[in-house]
């Protein structure tokens, strides 16, 4: 009777992830490469999570609710007005690099080199330039407790955006410790430092002004070496000579991946600006620590995702259907089971996690039951961001996104007045399913696939058309 036995339904449902798993332990193929280039990101991100975890508790420990949840509203919101400022040159590189040193066109590397880090400097320069202009024209605008800390934040702005385009940089030129560790470990460490060293010998108290200005010397200190180091090895890549501009090329392909990534970061972010535009910075902080203890569930999608894009285009203009659909289906399945595993473990430590934080932040444990749904349901479609952008339908993906962002802003002005943090977290975990819907609904409408975990097959089967058809 043993052998008549059929497996559970969950575990033909995992069976894509099982098989990933089998080749990235003993495999030689181009699958096992992949999937380990997706570990060693996953690995940076999951390092980077605990060390950013840690340096929140530290920092929260050290300032308390209120100046924590300042210094947080003013962190994320220089991070999204820094990523934004590059109008999407740090992807534009990503594109173009590789092409120019493989048709020995090394003059127009230099060239990108140079202008995509010219841009985003400037871009960040004028925007941080604006606001602190409103904030001088209408000083009535922002609480004081906010003025001074967004003054110091707005001179992150260039040095945050000239960051993202030599992540940009090095994920071209296969420079892998140069793209994740300075950002994502290089950074918070010396935000730790900075904070030890003015608190203690330094004199000064532990607020959300010092905490900025460590923000601000930790920024600068790391996009400096990181800038020494990349650019010396790019230029070492591209050679000497001279430069050529194709600058309205360049602005032609990275502004419609601006607007899907752009909308995408907004996404992720908004509600914390929201919260803080709606209440007390103490609330912002224990949802900001609520957010923080999830966070390591997200890494499992970006780390799939940044392996994933490159084959994605690679099996769809080849017209290889069998591989291209195969390796859909192991994405997805890589991004749902382990977000999964992380959330359940996240869900059970919860409590003991946010407590780290101070006694204030235990309240923002019943909001991860909240957050998770969406995360889950995100999930659950895989990068299916990638494999529209991958695709040809860049317009597509940023109007899903486009739309996200409405319904989430939207959510959140009609329920955080009336439900306080939960009301946050309903709305931000609503938004997520919904983009989730969408981007299943965008890729079945556009590319006859089913982007989802427990779909028995990846493709409609009455839709004939090659992959690469969908290239426009």
């Amino acid at each position: 009777m043993a052998g008549h036995l059929m497996p559970p339904r969950w575990m033909e449902r995992a069976r894509p992830f099982l098989a990933g798993l089998d080749a990235l332990l003993g495999g030689r193929g181009e699958r096992a490469v992949s999937a380990r280039i997706a570990l060693f990101a996953f690995s940076v991100r999951v390092v980077s999570a605990i060390i950013a975890f840690v340096s929140q508790v530290l920092l929260a420990r050290w300032m308390g609710a209120f100046e924590y949840g300042i210094f947080v509203f003013v962190l994320v919101a220089s991070v999204i007005l820094g990523g934004l400022s590059c109008l999407g040159f740090q992807t534009a590189v990503i594109r173009f690099a590789p092409e120019y040193r493989a048709t020995g066109r090394l003059e127009l590397l230099r060239g990108l080199l140079l202008a995509s880090r010219l841009f985003a400097v400037a871009v960040a320069s004028f925007v941080a330039g604006l606001g602190l202009l409103a904030l001088r024209l209408a000083p009535d605008a922002v609480p004081d407790y906010y003025v001074l800390p967004l003054v110091i934040g707005a001179f992150c702005l260039p040095v945050m955006a000239l960051g993202e385009v030599l992540d940009g940089t090095s994920r071209a030129h296969a420079f892998a410790k140069l793209a994740l560790l300075p950002t994502f470990i290089v950074r918070p460490l010396l935000l730790l430092l900075f904070m030890e060293v003015a608190t203690g010998p330094l004199g000064y108290g532990a607020s959300a002004v010092t905490a900025t200005g460590c923000l601000l010397a930790a920024t600068w200190a790391t996009t400096a070496v990181q800038l020494l180091l990349v650019g010396r090895n790019a230029a070492r890549a591209a050679g000497p000579g001279s430069r050529a501009m194709a600058f309205r090329t360049w602005v032609a392909v990275a502004l419609p991946i601006f607007l899907v990534e752009g909308f995408f970061n907004l996404l992720t972010n908004v509600d914390i600006l929201m919260v803080g535009h709606f209440m007390t910075p103490a609330d912002v902080a224990v949802y900001y620590a609520s957010v923080k203890t999830l966070a390591l569930v997200h890494f499992v999608y970006f780390a799939v995702k940044a392996s994933a894009a490159q084959r994605f285009s690679q099996y769809l203009h080849a017209g290889d259907r069998a591989r291209y659909d195969a390796f859909v289906r192991e994405t997805i399945a890589w991004t749902f089971w382990p977000s999964l595993a992380v959330a359940g473990a996240m869900l059970v430590g919860g409590e003991l996690l946010l407590g780290l934080f101070g006694p204030d932040f235990e309240t923002g444990f019943p909001l991860l039951f909240v957050l998770v749904a969406g995360v889950l349901a995100r999930a659950s479609v895989g990068p299916a961001e990638s494999v529209l952008t991958m695709s040809g339908e860049q317009k597509a993906c940023a109007g899903v996104y486009v739309a996200t962002i409405v319904v989430n802003i939207a959510l959140n002005i009609l329920l955080i007045p009336a439900l306080g943090l939960f009301g946050a977290a309903l709305a931000t975990s609503s938004a997520m399913i919904f983009e989730a819907l969408a981007l299943h609904a965008m890729a079945r409408r556009r590319l006859g696939l089913v982007l989802f975990v427990f779909a028995r097959q990846v493709r409609v089967p009455s839709r004939t058309a090659d992959p690469a058809e969908c290239d426009r």
